[in-house]
């Protein structure tokens, strides 16, 4: 089998990724494989090629809609119609229509949420599956105890659908310690691993300190292309949008917005219609844009893992590309603020772990009840775990902002990684300068690059 050729016919790209073909070929011969690729190196061709070989249905387990609706797009635009997305955006009839014909579907996408259903896997067990994949895997070992237990009950289900079947977890930030948690919850510690390096050598770092606005103001009136501003609220989203939208073509985006008004705003990104997107980060996973030049944090980012995944969206085209975080002092708070949520929870749990008769309204405890009603005290000992992971991660990010050395060093160290490449660009202690709309401009044919597309290729994506 020429898998090359395949690629080269069906999906238009002359080669392979580092570790595309190595996950292709264990899944094509029936094998279990955890695959941890940088973002934006088509961790999604994986399990689209192998799907398109192998007889059946191709299950995609992802978390987020926005995530859903992006790779079923990409799947749409390769002129696959045998799909769909389990989701919310489905009213109840059509839901149901499509669990009823649920084998007619090539690549169907759900939640964990969806996937545990009983009538989900109900439905799943009329099909003749061919893969199941496991999409954004690190969220098996953090969002299992971040309000979403369903991820703990993954392996069940897919023990219950009594069928051989490869199964792939996929992602693109995982520590050892992420990889050792997917291997025990997803499976049995039985899977191969592909892991290759999480650094973006063409995305430079750099850090910015001061009165936020005003060097958000400074930076976007030098910097050109395409980019993403993230904030960690809706609030602020929309605060930052009505002081931008009288100066630049943006639009704001989170997850309050309908499937539908999030459709048109990616679509108007995809197509450059828009310069910016100031976004929670509901907005970004999966999303196939090559050529976004710069990726602002207005707020700290909660973790390593999602910085890293969303400053991955800039430079996929392999072009150069700038990663900026703004810190003013006291911007952890949030995050901070956000853990005594777990706090609450555990005084919940112990007011009624000490008197049965006291009924919970505690969505968590509810619902770790219903799926665990033997292991109460290992709720307990979870949102102990959450809670400590949760400031570690804080903590990690100011590491990184305070760190004297090399940025990348620092970051690729928290992933278990030693830098052995440094690029010349590397970070703003290392090397790197932010490049100004008037130094891109100077470099031939870049500018051009970003600023004018084919029209076959604005068509293609809008169809």
């Amino acid at each position: 089998m020429e898998l090359e050729k395949i690629l080269q016919q069906r999906f238009g790209y002359a080669t392979f990724r580092p570790g595309q073909k190595e996950i292709i070929q264990q899944l094509l011969a029936g094998d279990p494989v955890l695959g941890m690729l940088p973002t934006g190196t088509g961790k999604s061709l994986c399990y689209q090629l192998t799907g398109e070989l192998l007889a059946g249905s191709v299950v995609i387990i992802s978390p987020l809609i926005s995530l859903m609706e992006d790779q079923l797009l990409q799947l749409q635009q390769l002129g696959e119609k045998r799909a769909v997305a389990l989701n919310s955006l489905l009213s109840y009839s059509e839901k149901q229509w499509a669990l009823a014909h649920l084998a007619q579907y090539k690549f169907i996408f759900m939640s964990p949420e969806m996937f545990v259903n009983e009538a989900t896997l109900q439905a799943l067990k009329q099909c003749q599956l061919a893969l199941l994949v496991v999409d954004e895997a690190h969220c098996v070992s953090q969002w299992g105890i971040d309000f979403r237990p369903e991820y703990l009950k993954l392996a069940d289900g897919i023990a219950q659908l009594n069928q051989t079947f490869p199964v792939l977890a996929l992602t693109a930030t995982a520590t050892k310690k992420v990889r050792q948690d997917i291997q025990r919850l997803v499976f049995d510690g039985a899977a191969s691993e592909v892991v290759y390096s999480a650094d973006r050598p063409n995305v430079a770092l750099f850090v910015v300190r001061g009165e936020k606005e005003a060097q958000l103001t400074d930076l976007l009136a030098k910097l050109t292309g395409s980019g993403i501003i993230y904030c960690a609220t809706r609030k602020k989203v929309q605060q930052l949008y009505q002081h931008l939208k009288d100066q630049y073509a943006v639009a704001f985006y989170h997850g309050g917005l309908s499937g539908q008004e999030r459709r048109v705003l990616q679509q108007q990104f995809l197509s450059g219609q828009l310069q910016l997107l100031v976004a929670t980060n509901a907005f970004g996973m999966g999303i196939n844009k090559a050529d976004i030049r710069f990726v602002i944090h207005y707020d700290l980012p909660d973790s390593p893992e999602n910085y890293l995944q969303e400053i991955g969206r800039a430079g996929r085209d392999g072009l150069p590309a700038q990663a900026i975080l703004l810190y003013e002092k006291d911007d952890e708070q949030i995050h901070y603020f956000l853990q005594q949520q777990t706090r609450e929870a555990k005084k919940v749990f112990e007011v009624v772990n000490a008197d049965p008769a006291v009924q919970s309204q505690d969505p968590l405890i509810e619902k770790w009840a219903r799926f665990f009603p033997h292991q109460k005290e290992s709720l307990l000992q979870l949102l102990e775990q959450r809670e400590e992971t949760r400031r570690q991660q804080v903590q990690a990010m100011l590491d990184y902002i305070e760190t004297t050395g090399c940025r990348r060093e620092k970051l690729l160290h928290y992933f278990d990684e030693t830098l052995v490449n440094k690029p010349a660009n590397c970070c703003d202690h290392d090397g790197a300068h932010l490049v100004t709309a008037k130094e891109l401009a100077a470099t031939e044919g870049t500018t051009q690059a970003l600023k004018k597309q084919p029209w076959q290729e604005i068509l293609g994506r809008l169809f």
